[in-house]
């Protein structure tokens, strides 16, 4: 219960800010109501009661959030096109998909990176100047592309999010194939290890806190790279498309449960990545 204290203390002090915030920004479009109909401006009470059951709000309430939310994840069918959990899969689905091509690339340049100097020297100056391009900038100019070769639906948005998920996963990896010390790799030299046993038997094992960690920062970009994706394409499912219909028709509640609700699915990847984590590290005898 004492850890829980602090994070209950913040999300309160959260809470209580945000209801303020609601009423502060809420509260001109019930003084324009009033000053229309002719009358006085409501009392203080009334003002904030009207703030908080707006259909449209500029800032939606926390129990007006909680309340879409709840009705997108349990009061509709898993299969109707109004459920959280049916767009949260569209998402998700390709989330994974970007985040497996994302990791796997990012392995494979780390390694690369760690054993030739040429690529040490030559790509990862690229990739990091690859990050300094904004995603919302070459995300429709690549679904463009995309639907001209024919390439549509699910691999253009996790093409995406393998562009975001992978640059992480690279510095991470490298930090952690380097870890060791000249003490440690001159140490398997006296037993004539070769490169392979260095790799598998020190430089591994070594990195595996470093791609643990980059994996969840990974997990979260692949996750914001397919919603952009699908962003550009005026998506009918997913995430995104739960974002726009939203801006299209002013509905700032669904909106906000629609990132409440990416929210959730980047702290469940997060929560498993981190299960896993804990497991591998123990069976490495690496935990703490």
């Amino acid at each position: 219960m004492r850890a829980l204290l602090p994070i209950l203390t913040v999300v309160a002090a959260i809470i209580v800010l945000w209801y303020g915030a609601a009423v502060a920004l809420n509260r001109q479009w019930v003084l324009d109501q009033a000053a229309r109909a002719g009358t006085e401006p409501p009392a203080f009470s009334q003002l904030v009661a009207e703030t908080m059951a707006q259909e449209r709000p500029v800032l939606p309430a926390p129990h007006q959030v909680a309340a879409e939310l709840w009705k997108g994840l349990f009061g509709q069918a898993v299969t109707s096109k109004r459920s959280l959990v049916y767009h949260g899969w569209i998402t998700l689905s390709a989330t994974l998909l970007g985040f497996a091509i994302g990791t796997g690339l990012g392995i494979l340049l780390a390694v690369g990176i760690v054993y030739n100097r040429v690529m040490d020297l030559s790509v990862m100056p690229w990739a990091i100047a690859s990050q300094t391009i904004p995603i919302l900038a070459i995300a429709p100019m690549f679904i463009v592309v995309m639907n001209s070769m024919g390439v549509q639906g699910l691999v253009p948005k996790a093409v995406i999010s393998a562009y975001l998920s992978f640059f992480p996963v690279v510095v991470g990896m490298v930090k952690g194939l380097r870890a060791p010390d000249a003490m440690q790799l001159d140490l398997l030299r006296t037993y004539n290890a070769g490169g392979a046993a260095v790799f598998w038997k020190l430089r591994l094992p070594a990195s595996m806190p470093y791609l643990f960690a980059s994996l969840k920062v990974g997990a979260a970009a692949a996750l914001v790279g397919a919603i952009v994706g699908e962003l550009p394409t005026g998506a009918v499912a997913g995430l995104g498309a739960r974002l726009l219909s939203g801006s299209y028709y002013g509905q700032t509640i669904q909106i906000w449960a629609a990132l409440f609700g990416a929210a959730i699915v980047a702290a469940a990847l997060v929560a498993v990545i981190g299960g896993v984590e804990r497991v591998t590290l123990k069976r490495m005898g690496l935990a703490r």
